[in-house]
């Protein structure tokens, strides 16, 4: 279940590296406001959006936020107080749970559960109303020194969300002091890479069909026309 096409496999690190590396996403998380929405006390509690679900509109309607946020991101977390129960993985943080059961193939529901609740609540931050345009300088410095500019960075990102096949996220990491775009199939994340996230788009079906059916490409213009968060990811760059 954690793999993605060779094409764009991302770096897997051993056990204790990738605690390390979760460990400083946490803080950095924590730093930014983020993290705070990961670590509910058993059992998970669903994060609350950071705006009303018709505030995207009309890049994203009202009706695909009731369905996306309210059935599949909450079905996330009640699967995982399910799964979790009465496990050593209750009361643990969605970081060190997706820690421990990463690649595991007989932990894999709960990864999977824990991982969608995270990329979620990080999908929602890298979303804003009237988001877009320029990002702050020192991002957008950032972002020029790794792309070239913003149209490149802009199409790296698109390029990734239009051809991940079947279901998946687009991501802004940094590697190392360079930024990147990485695609992940179904729930993997950077987290279990070396990587560090900045913002990500989601391209599972259930985040775009009910508004644009199969026209993937326009929800993903869309949301870096006019929704991408980049303060998120300058606060995530730390």
């Amino acid at each position: 279940m954690n793999k993605q096409d060779t094409g764009d496999s991302l770096a897997v690190i051993d056990r204790r590296d990738f605690l390390m590396a979760a460990a400083g996403a946490a803080a950095a998380f924590a730093m930014s406001g983020f993290a705070g929405n990961t670590r509910a006390a058993a059992p998970h509690a669903l994060p609350p959006l950071p705006y009303a679900e018709n505030g995207l509109e009309p890049i994203i309607t009202a009706k695909t936020m009731g369905f996306h946020y309210g059935k599949h991101h909450k079905g996330y977390v009640d699967n995982l107080n399910k799964l979790a129960a009465e496990t050593e993985y209750v009361g643990l943080a969605l970081e060190k749970i997706i820690a421990d059961t990463a690649g595991r193939a007989e932990k894999a529901a709960i990864f999977n559960n824990a991982a969608q609740i995270w990329n979620h609540t990080f999908y929602w931050q890298s979303l804003k109303p009237n988001g877009g345009g320029e990002p702050p300088a020192a991002l957008k410095q950032k972002i020029e020194a790794s792309f070239g500019n913003m149209d490149g960075c802009k199409k790296e990102l698109a390029a990734a969300a239009l051809s991940q096949f079947g279901s998946g996220w687009a991501w802004l990491v940094l590697d190392g002091d360079k930024l990147k775009v990485v695609k992940t199939g179904n729930a993997d994340t950077p987290l279990t890479t070396a990587l560090k996230p900045l913002l990500t788009i989601d391209v599972w079906e259930h985040a775009y069909y009910l508004d644009y059916q199969n026209r993937r490409a326009d929800y993903v213009n869309g949301v870096l026309d006019k929704l991408i968060n980049w303060e998120f990811a300058l606060r995530n760059l730390g």
